[in-house]
């Protein structure tokens, strides 16, 4: 074929193109609700810039209208099909929207055009036809209803009208492709075409995401990221996996598998918010009103409004508070509102307090009857002053009540009683009596040493002791205790972090049988991290208690052959800081012997791959460590105490002997000072009636507690310790009739043994 009919032929082809094009358009536009037809220039090639909005009536499903809108290219024989003679039934009914949507069969279900590429089809050099770009990148401002996709069909939807896209939405190897110009159009983004790198860009506000002919690779703000299929160009429409775009640009859509539609959500109106930073707001009180807007197209936010804001509320009651945004497109967000309680002004609460008497005798009791009331009832601290339950100097007394209610108001009232010259009861009397149990009074305590013991005797129950102890303030990462049990046993777990870092203790048990083991934890008593031995030790003992009395920690671990884990995993729940110090009682039991190792390595750090690299630590020389077999002393006693003054020794090695075991780790004996972990069970089947029965510190400080008649009682109550021999915390009194008493008592970590029971008479009641 010679060059003139080479160009007659290619003339031809561009008249009919352009009658293809015009004809659709002129249908288009017959219509009322028809979009503007422009056109723009891109590298000499004049193309339509919008699809058009048709009637419903004329769309036709699959692409039939983009195919009479695209003329054949005669160029080549390509074998090109219609949208509906190229895609098989199987698309329709098998959409692909996301990366793990079905994919289609590749030999029966891909559409015949599917092979056409920009190399195999001649197509201009720049994209052309409907979705091209203007050069300028300006695009159709969206309606900002949802948009509705036809599966298969060029067919679009959005606020009641019907669009054409230049080609229809096609499953290409289980990837869903949409026309990008005909969907950034109705999104409303901006598009443009860059020539020199051959890229196609859609702007969204700050997002700037950028698409190359057959690329699996697209940029968003520069950030290289991957599609599940190229992007590709068919009968010059530039096609790309529609789930690129509603990822990048956080647009949410829904599946309509019935309709065979996607319906994308594109709400452009800006978001309007607000928080008031006051948790309570009273009327009176300035409102602090803290807003947040945005945009989804990353428009410009211009101008608000509220609808009920005051700047203070007079009166109490309940509002609702309103407000919108506007961004520079003139379109206002949806009302955001909240309602507010605002509530009358906060009234201090009023302390207020009376006595039974206003005048009393030196030693008789004074009854203190709070009467201190607040608007919402919220007094969260009381605090006294002077408030003695007795009096043993005549004269005028001040005695003063603070309150303080959730709000930090504050009110105070004192009262003036007065102190006769008369005595009912001496000071020692009166604390007898009337000391309440949990609290402590001063008293003579070289009178303690005179008192008759009581001559007890004691059996032992089997339960072996793993005392860890020393080092108690540790220095070092290391093992501070290994042992090997089987059976009853129990833990006693005391430490201080001394490393200078943040540190975890872990206690590993190890299965070295041939049989499968089971770990029982029957009880628990944790306390830590704290700064302060004597609290860590009192409340590790109180919750040891409670544990024994609810059983509510008991759980169980099986280990097979060979195999670690943890157990007691209280105790390594919360990092230790330098200076904090832990604390730790519980009985266990295990059908086999299971391997011990108690820990202590930096938080981070695994603690079955620490261990094999960890040193034994040494002995500080002044706390104990061991392990002690018979670790619990039964004491009963069924002759008559309380009928005269009479003590029970305990940790004294005397009445009461240390346990005597072994260091494992230094191949020594060891002796259990002070019997701390041991629990002693003591029955008093005989107390007689009107009896004080009191702990008597023998060797400095003591703070813990103890479990009488099943009712666990402090010593003393609250952070008090009592402090040295001349005072004495009370732990019960019996009535009228004797009684039998048990008490539960073990000694707490942190305080000094030995100690005493005391058993001493009441004086009458006046």
């Amino acid at each position: 074929m010679n060059l003139k009919k080479k160009l007659s032929i290619f003339t031809a082809l561009a008249v009919l193109q352009a009658f293809a094009v015009g004809s659709v358009n002129a249908q288009s536009a017959s219509q009322d609700d028809t979009a503007s037809v422009n056109t723009a220039k891109v590298e000499s090639v004049e193309v339509l810039k919008k699809e058009q909005p048709i009637a419903e009536s004329e769309v036709k499903t699959g692409s039939s209208n983009a195919s009479s809108s695209t003329p054949s290219t005669k160029g080549k024989e390509t074998g090109t099909l219609t949208g509906t003679e190229a895609t098989p039934k199987t698309d329709i009914e098998k959409p692909a929207i996301d990366a793990g949507e079905t994919t289609t069969n590749e030999t029966s279900t891909k559409p015949v055009n599917q092979e056409e590429t920009p190399e195999d089809v001649e197509t201009p050099s720049t994209p052309a036809q409907i979705e091209q770009p203007s050069v300028d990148g300006n695009s159709a401002v969206a309606a900002g209803g949802d948009l509705t996709l036809y599966m298969n069909s060029n067919k679009m939807e959005q606020d009641g009208k019907t669009y054409l896209a230049g080609q229809p939405m096609t499953v290409k190897n289980g990837v869903s492709y949409v026309a990008i110009r005909a969907l950034v159009d109705r999104v409303g983004y901006g598009v443009k075409y860059d020539n020199k790198t051959k890229e196609t860009i859609i702007i969204s506000g700050d997002n700037e995401l950028r698409f190359k002919t057959n690329s699996t690779v697209y940029t968003v703000n520069g950030e290289s990221r991957t599609m599940k299929g190229p992007a590709y160009q068919q009968k010059n429409t530039f096609m790309v996996p529609l789930t690129s775009i509603t990822q990048a640009l956080n647009i949410t859509y829904k599946v309509n598998q019935s309709a065979k539609t996607v319906v994308l959500n594109l709400n452009t109106k800006p978001i309007a918010s607000f928080v008031i930073s006051q948790k309570e707001i009273f009327a009176g009180d300035k409102v602090d009103y803290v807003t947040s807007s945005s945009s989804p197209n990353g428009l410009d936010i211009l101008d608000e409004r509220w609808t009920g804001r005051q700047e203070s509320f007079d009166q109490a009651g309940t509002y609702t508070v309103s407000y919108q945004v506007q961004d520079s497109n003139g379109q206002w967000s949806d009302p955001y509102s909240m309602t507010i309680q605002v509530l009358s002004p906060n009234l201090p609460p009023v302390a207020m307090f009376t006595t039974d008497k206003e005048q009393y005798k030196m030693g008789e009791k004074i009854t203190y009857i709070d009467q201190s009331t607040d608007d919402e009832n919220s007094i969260e601290k009381t605090v006294w002053e002077n408030n003695s339950l007795a009096f043993f100097e005549p004269g005028p007394k001040t005695v003063t009540l603070t309150v303080t209610d959730n709000h930090g108001a504050t009110d105070t009232y004192s009262k003036v009683i007065t102190i006769t010259n008369e005595t009912l009861y001496s000071f020692s009397d009166f604390n007898l009596l009337f000391t309440p149990v949990g609290q402590k009074f001063t008293f003579n305590g070289g009178e303690v040493t005179s008192m008759e013991k009581v001559p007890y005797t004691y059996t032992d129950e089997p339960s072996l002791l793993i005392r860890s102890n020393s080092p108690e303030t540790v220095n070092t990462e290391g093992i501070v205790y290994k042992e090997s049990s089987s059976g009853q046993t129990r833990f006693m777990i005391h430490h201080v972090n001394n490393t200078g870092k943040r540190v975890k203790m872990y206690v590993i048990a190890t299965n070295n049988n041939p049989n499968p083991a089971v770990f029982e934890q029957q009880n628990m008593g944790f306390a830590g991290p704290t700064p302060y031995a004597t609290v860590a030790g009192k409340l590790s003992i109180d919750k040891w208690f409670k544990s024994i009395q609810t059983r509510a920690d008991q759980k169980k671990e099986y280990l097979q052959p060979g195999e670690s884990k943890l157990i007691l995993t209280e105790l390594n729940k919360t990092p230790m800081k330098e200076g904090q110090v832990i604390s730790l009682y519980s009985d266990a039991y295990s059908d086999y012997s299971l391997d011990y190792n108690v820990i202590l390595v930096e938080e981070n750090k695994d603690p079955f791959e620490a261990l094999p690299l960890l040193p034994v630590l040494d002995r500080d020389g002044v706390h104990n460590r061991g392990t002690y077999p018979n670790a619990t002393r039964i004491i009963k006693y069924d002759e008559h105490v309380g009928i005269k003054p009479a003590r029970l020794p305990l940790g004294d090695n005397s009445s009461d002997p240390n346990l005597v075991g072994t260091d494992p780790m230094a191949y020594t004996d060891a002796s259990n000072a002070g019997n701390f972990g041991v629990l002693y069970k003591i029955t008093l089947t005989n107390v007689a009636p009107r009896t004080l029965i009191s702990f008597n510190p023998r060797g400095g400080k003591y703070s813990g507690v103890a479990l009488v008649n099943n009712q666990v009682v402090s010593i003393a109550e609250g952070n008090v310790a009592v402090s040295n021999s001349s005072e004495q915390s009370v732990l019960y009194r019996t009535g009228a009739y004797g009684e039998s008493v048990t008490i539960l008592f073990s000694a707490a970590p942190g305080s000094n043994l030995p100690v005493n029971l005391l058993f001493t008479p009441l004086p009458s009641e006046k």
